[in-house]
């Protein structure tokens, strides 16, 4: 392990999309907490994803105890969910980053959600103390679990705090996929709504993995602080 690398815990880690961001970021190198509501279920995801990967650094705790221990949160729970479970680690996330992975899109009936951005009310909530950081709502969830395939969707990362976006780019792109800074957190209201976009883009060509793709900008698409 590199002692430099953040310590990362997955927040509501035990649905589609955490135990994909949770390989790749540990195929990567970094230690990886699964937080849930229920620590046994945490611990049996953790136990899963290790198995699948072959190592041992992932493993599973309760979320507030999981986002005290780590360096950087990324919650991905359902959007119902999002308020109650913020509101439940208000103390734990201070002073850290969070990337928020929301999306508030009915699956059942997908259309773009009204601003103000899941990730905006975020940081209104947990306050100046903690940066918080939207990305990863476009990603297609069996596409994470893939880890022998080119990840087939952009990632568009937004916040108020270009530092910690930096630091959110750098993951992204540890974890195999290509990331660009798309501007502060109320511009993550435009990452929800094409979520909308490509779930009935999915539905409507019987496919799993509509994806996006930025074009025109050379290099990773890091920011120059």
């Amino acid at each position: 392990m590199e002692s430099e690398k953040p310590i990362l815990s997955i927040l509501g880690g035990t649905g589609k999309e955490g135990p994909g961001l949770a390989m790749r970021w540990a195929k990567a190198g970094y230690t990886i907490i699964i937080g849930s509501r229920q620590a046994e279920k945490a611990r049996n995801t953790a136990n899963e994803i290790n198995q699948m990967i072959g190592g041992n650094q992932v493993q599973g705790l309760e979320n507030v105890a999981a986002a005290r221990q780590a360096d950087i949160c990324v919650l991905t729970v359902v959007h119902s969910a999002h308020r109650e479970v913020i509101d439940s680690l208000h103390d734990a996330l201070q002073g850290k980053i969070l990337v928020d992975a929301t999306a508030r899109v009915d699956y059942r009936k997908p259309l773009p959600p009204a601003p103000p951005a899941a990730a905006r009310l975020a940081q209104d909530w947990l306050g100046e103390n903690v940066q918080v950081v939207a990305a990863f709502q476009t990603a297609p969830s069996s596409a994470l679990r893939d880890l022998d395939s080119p990840m087939p969707s952009d990632i568009l990362v937004c916040s108020d705090h270009l530092e910690a976006a930096e630091k959110i780019l750098k993951l992204a792109q540890d974890g195999g996929m290509n990331a660009y800074f798309a501007g502060g957190l109320d511009n993550a209201i435009v990452a929800e709504g094409l979520t909308a976009l490509l779930i009935n883009l999915n539905k409507h060509y019987h496919v799993k993995n509509a994806s996006i793709h930025i074009s025109g900008i050379p290099g990773d698409g890091r920011i120059s602080l």
